[in-house]
C-alpha cells in the first residue's frame, strides 16, 4: 500500500477568501504604516490585505528559500526590508519550517507578521495567520497550478 502524499491545493477564490478573511483579522492589530510583502508568495496576499485596509506603502523582502524543484535550500536574501519596523505589517503566503519568517522576523522585530497558511514549525514566530496545515502537508498555490484531469484517491492507495 503506498501512502498518497498530503497535498492542499488552493484556489484562486480560496486564497483571496483567506486574504480577506485574514484581513478582518487584521483590522483589530492596525492601523499600519506599511505592508512588507516576502518575495514572492506573499505579493498577492499583500495586494488583497493592502486594499481590504486602505494601505498603500507597500515594500518588499526579497528572500529565495525554495528551488524550482520545490526543495527547501539554503535562504539567499536578494533584497533586505526597510529599517524601521514599528507599525509594519509582514505579509506572507505561508510560514512552512519558520526558517524565512525567522529571517524576516530579525529584520523587522516589531512588525506584526501574518501569514494566510502556517505550519507546526513556523506556527509560533507568526502573529496571525487563517488557517494550519500539518507540517507533512504540500501547500499548491493557484500560480502552481494548471488545470488537468487526476484519478480517484483510491486508485493509489492500492498500488
Amino acid at each position: 500500500m503506498t501512502e498518497q502524499p498530503k497535498t492542499f491545493p488552493v484556489s484562486w477564490e480560496q486564497l483571496h477568501r483567506d486574504a480577506k478573511a485574514l484581513s478582518w483579522r487584521l483590522m483589530n492589530e492596525g492601523p499600519f504604516e506599511g505592508i512588507l510583502a516576502v518575495t514572492r508568495g506573499g505579493l498577492v496576499p499583500a495586494a488583497i490585505i493592502a486594499r481590504e485596509l486602505d494601505i498603500r506603502l507597500i515594500d518588499t523582502v526579497c528572500i529565495v528559500s525554495y528551488s524550482s524543484d520545490n526543495k527547501q535550500g539554503e535562504l539567499k536574501v536578494l533584497k533586505d526590508s526597510p529599517k524601521e519596523s514599528k507599525g509594519w505589517l509582514i505579509v506572507d503566503d505561508l510560514v512552512d519550517t519558520g526558517k524565512t519568517a525567522r529571517a524576516v522576523r530579525e529584520m523587522m522585530p516589531d512588525a506584526h507578521f501574518a501569514t494566510l497558511y502556517a505550519k507546526p514549525a513556523g506556527r509560533d514566530i507568526v502573529d496571525s495567520f487563517i488557517t494550519e496545515v500539518s507540517q507533512d502537508t504540500w501547500i499548491y498555490f493557484p500560480w502552481d497550478l494548471a488545470l488537468q484531469t487526476v484519478p480517484p484517491l483510491v486508485q493509489g492507495k492500492y498500488d
